[in-house]
């Protein structure tokens, strides 16, 4: 099978609404709404850095759409494209059958159109950019954070971490926790009607991928203000819950791979009821920095960083 035969067959379908010429062209063209503004985000998959050899090609074609998907989510952004790069060792039929499955199935449950990309052979790398729209001065961005704002994020933290670390033989799970971690770990929800609904009423948000505290660090860099944070607040699975408390710190606070939205709004906002919950982590400052605080306020000495693709 060569590279057109690979794109046609599991690639390429008929324009979408929106997409005036799609996969088969130099470029795409798309029809943007009057007056919205774009918004794209490109993220990058690597095998052995990003995800494991073995996993599900099904899932790992979820996962690759969903982590583009978070971003345009945690800018309250309405998908409107995407691009896919990938560089495959071989052309395995089986495998491309089990990936495009994955990818094609978010894609129609988000309203995304797959509208080009490129295909090469060499070590496993996925790449997609996402195209979104939002309202005129209606995305969400990480620098809108205010002094008295109440801190809340989505879902639940610190499950993909746990999977991981049973992968790396550091813990070790009975069967069905250990599906509930890795199904975190390997098929994220991105939350994109979240987001959307988020817009007017958050005043920052961004989505956890490196774990919360470089993810946070980063909001509060940008709003330049600082955060407190209270660790047993943090929404954590029943799972997660019966391991020790220093691995439960690590995974909540440092886990990453989470792709919840961690957003700031004004104390009393009335917040969107999209079927997520969301719980209240603590609360913007003015002092600078970010600090982790226990159930009675006094500080958590945790010694924890996020991740870091040069410094892991």
């Amino acid at each position: 099978m060569g590279e057109f035969d690979l794109i046609r067959r599991f690639f390429q379908r008929p324009a979408a609404p929106g997409v005036a010429v799609g996969v088969g062209d130099d470029c795409a063209v798309l029809v943007p709404t009057p007056g919205a503004h774009w918004l794209v985000s490109s993220d990058m998959l690597v095998e052995g850095r990003h995800f494991l050899s073995t996993v599900d090609p099904a899932a790992l074609g979820h996962k690759a759409l969903a982590v583009n998907l978070s971003d345009l989510a945690a800018c309250g952004a309405t998908p409107r494209g995407f691009t896919l790069a990938v560089a495959l060792p071989r052309a395995d039929e089986a495998w491309l059958a089990g990936f495009a499955q994955g990818l094609w199935a978010l894609a129609d449950a988000s309203g995304i159109p797959l509208i080009g990309g490129d295909t090469t052979q060499g070590p496993l790398n996925l790449c997609i950019t996402v195209f979104g729209e939002a309202p005129p001065g209606q995305a969400l961005l990480r620098s809108g954070a205010r002094v008295g704002d109440e801190l809340w994020v989505s879902g639940r933290l610190g499950d993909a971490r746990l999977a991981l670390e049973v992968f790396r033989g550091r813990v070790s799970l009975p069967g069905d926790a250990f599906a509930q971690v890795r199904r975190a770990m390997e098929w994220p929800t991105p939350r994109l009607a979240l987001g959307q609904a988020l817009r007017g009423v958050a005043t920052a948000a961004l989505d956890l991928s490196d774990g919360l505290l470089g993810d946070l660090g980063h909001l509060l860099a940008a709003s330049g203000v600082g955060a407190r944070v209270e660790l047993d607040a943090l929404p954590r699975s029943e799972v997660l819950a019966a391991q020790p408390a220093a691995l439960q710190r690590e995974c909540l606070l440092a886990g990453g791979d989470d792709y919840e939205l961690v957003f700031t709004a004004p104390p009393g906002a009335l917040l969107p009821q999209v079927g997520v919950p969301l719980t209240r982590i603590g609360r913007i400052e003015a002092a600078p920095g970010l600090r982790v605080v226990d159930a009675a306020g006094q500080p958590v000495d945790h010694g924890l960083h996020s991740f870091d693709h040069f410094q892991a």
